[in-house]
């Protein structure tokens, strides 16, 4: 592991600690027919992020954790490979694919480095994965690099926005108020969690995709229902019904 980058070590470490309080969230999501996506659960009726009918398709998760996404992925008919930092998040999905009886790859990895051949996916997908916790300039060619031309990256994450808005502790919900530069947004540690978090700006964001070969064709403000709930702490309800707490882009690789 020592070979590793700094914050892919770290991460690997945190997610490791943190596997077994995501283990029930996991078992929940895989028992679930329709994706819901996002902190506030969002249904994929109301975001279109996913075809009815995958059939055919390969498709890659980039940061699965306990491999949920990767489930409805390949319950749509989809061949999927799922890679993640985290061997415990990986013996979690491991456990749930043979309890639903829903086979698919899983490699124990990093995706800004993923063991696979050029072009041999249509479809890349993160949910707070790579997205996240993932260095930007090496993640996102790498997904070019595994997408066949034409093939599509979706990937869901905090918005920029309400990462303008957070306080120094992690712990504590987004102000109404900008707290931190809009300029040179990326690597963002907090002072009481050991974990290396990523955040761009919408303009790094769109230079970044159209430099490794992408064309944006989407970027979705998620909004809850208005009797959403979630467990976690940094963004209220309030605050996520007034302003964009989550993000989704879609944008697919260039011919």
């Amino acid at each position: 592991m020592t070979d590793l980058p700094e914050h892919v070590r770290k991460n690997r470490e945190v997610w490791d600690a943190r596997a077994a309080e995501y283990a029930a969230a996991g078992e929940r999501a895989w028992a679930e027919n329709t994706p819901r996506w996002g902190i506030w659960g969002v249904l994929d009726s109301d975001l279109h992020l996913l075809p009815e009918n995958l059939s055919g398709r390969d498709a890659i998760e980039l940061g699965c954790g306990t491999a949920y996404v990767s489930s409805w992925l390949a319950r749509r008919g989809a061949r999927v490979t799922g890679i993640d930092n985290s061997a415990r998040q990986l013996a979690t999905a491991r456990r749930l694919q043979q309890e639903h009886g829903v086979a698919f790859e899983l490699i124990h990895g990093n995706a800004e480095t993923v063991p696979k051949p050029d072009r041999s996916f249509d479809l890349a997908i993160s949910e707070y994965g790579a997205c996240l916790w993932a260095e930007p300039e090496r993640w996102v060619p790498e997904a070019a690099r595994l997408l066949r031309p034409g093939g599509e990256l979706i990937f869901l994450t905090n918005s920029y926005l309400m990462a303008l808005c957070m306080p120094p502790e992690n712990d504590v919900a987004a102000s109404d108020r900008l707290l931190r530069p809009g300029f040179g947004m990326g690597r963002i540690e907090w002072p009481d969690d050991p974990g290396v978090e990523f955040h761009l700006s919408h303009a790094d964001w769109i230079s970044l995709l159209r430099r490794s070969g992408f064309e944006i064709e989407a970027l979705i403000d998620v909004q809850p229902g208005p009797e959403a709930e979630t467990r976690y702490p940094f963004v209220t309800l309030d605050w996520a019904r007034k302003w964009p707490c989550e993000e989704v882009w879609k944008v697919r690789k260039r011919a």
